[in-house]
């Protein structure tokens, strides 16, 4: 007889159920999938004001000593040959064939050590794949001896809350999409809050709005955390996973191990992660690299209905002209798009009418033995219903989270 794994609790595991959140399993962790006041306010909130998440359920490998750099170039998707110190880098593990072990987010702190955020339950997995590899003689590869507390502020409202916090407020005034400042080993960060803790702060996140990712000692969790719902007032909710996962898919960003997994890491909306030449071929090796065959890939593409309807991710079937050409890897309703005069206009940009609410549009990812046309009219159907959709290069338009901090601060 099995017994079930235990259920693991991140640090704010108590503010969660204080809050009245439904948890969920997610990866072996409890974690918020909304609170009391739903998914479709928490979506909002990012849109319009500030969204916080507790995402201290993600995994974290540390990566040092020299050839560290040579260690990765060869692993990550991602050519390292001009990255430095305080620019983070979106990218992927590749099993030799080709196909996706996880996708990652690297920091380099300096020449010869790197900080790896990889999926809920992925650091073993990832560790032994790089420990594998004949580059890895001469490099630590490790988990924290503690875990991480990791909580994404996102929306508009997010850059004047997180400068409120900070003891050197000035730092927001250069600080560019996918950049850093301070360190994973937090006695050596120069970053900290106006409390005196060291934290880690990147401005990135998983929505597609302007927002950062905040990490710090687990012994912070639940002052920080406070904190900033205290000084955000109304302009701040907590947010779950349903909401995590609508704004993610809206922004065009994957879900790893459904989105992106076993199958070949081409033909999809993700394809900068390659090092990828104009010409043809990539500017390095690297493990996978020669399964990577176009031939044999099927395609990710994205698309968007024309109303919230959804069918079923797990059933749901993509048909073309009657013919079933594929699945639904991922939908979601976004609510905080819809339709005016036949374009998909988001509630965040400017051409609206002031008091327009959009009905919310179903949208997501799906995996075709053939390429459609963006445009393209296609059905999805499950065994309840079916509903027409379009193959889109985009989905949630004027999304933020490249936009300069200025506009945000002023």
């Amino acid at each position: 007889m099995t017994t079930p794994l235990e259920v693991r609790h991140t640090a704010l595991h108590s503010r969660h159920q204080e809050a009245g959140a439904l948890l969920t399993d997610f990866g072996g962790w409890e974690m918020p999938l909304w609170y009391p006041w739903g998914a479709v306010k928490e979506h909002l909130a990012v849109i319009t004001a500030a969204g916080l998440f507790d995402t201290s359920h993600m995994d974290f490998l540390f990566i040092s000593g020299k050839g560290a750099h040579r260690l990765l170039n060869q692993a990550f998707t991602r050519d390292l040959s001009h990255l430095r110190p305080g620019r983070a880098l979106y990218g992927a593990f590749l099993e030799a064939d080709g196909t996706t072990l996880d996708d990652a987010v690297l920091y380099p702190l300096d020449e010869d050590r790197f900080g790896v955020v990889v999926n809920a339950g992925m650091a073993p997995r990832v560790k032994d794949h790089l420990v594998s590899l004949p580059e890895a003689s001469g490099v630590s590869v490790a988990e924290p001896e503690e875990r991480l507390l990791k909580i994404d502020l996102q929306g508009p409202r997010s850059p004047a809350l997180i400068r409120s916090i900070l003891a050197q407020p000035d730092l927001l005034q250069v600080f560019p999409y996918f950049s850093f400042q301070g360190d994973f080993n937090f006695k050596k960060s120069r970053v900290k809050t106006r409390d005196g803790v060291p934290i880690l702060l990147s401005r990135s996140g998983y929505t597609g709005e302007v927002g950062f990712e905040v990490f710090a000692p687990l012994a912070a969790a639940e002052t920080l955390w406070d904190q900033i719902l205290t000084l955000g007032g109304k302009d701040v909710l907590p947010c779950g996973l349903a909401a995590r996962d609508s704004l993610r898919a809206g922004a065009l960003l994957p879900l790893s191990h459904q989105d992106i997994g076993h199958w070949l890491f081409l033909n999809h909306p993700w394809e900068f992660a390659l090092p990828l030449l104009p010409e043809g071929g990539f500017s390095k090796s690297f493990v996978g690299m020669a399964g990577l065959d176009r031939s044999k890939a099927k395609y990710t593409v994205p698309f968007i209905g024309f109303d919230p309807r959804r069918v079923d991710r797990e059933t749901g079937v993509a048909l073309k002209e009657g013919r079933e050409i594929g699945s639904v890897l991922t939908i979601v309703t976004d609510v905080a798009v819809g339709r005016l005069d036949g374009r998909v206009v988001s509630l965040a940009g400017p051409d609206h009418p002031a008091d327009w609410k959009p009905r919310g549009l179903a949208l997501g990812f799906l995996h075709l033995t053939e390429r459609p046309e963006p445009g393209e009219r296609l059905t999805l159907r499950d065994q309840r219903r079916q509903i027409e959709v379009e193959v889109a290069k985009d989905l949630r338009p004027q999304r933020t989270a490249r936009k300069n901090l200025s506009v945000f601060l002023a």
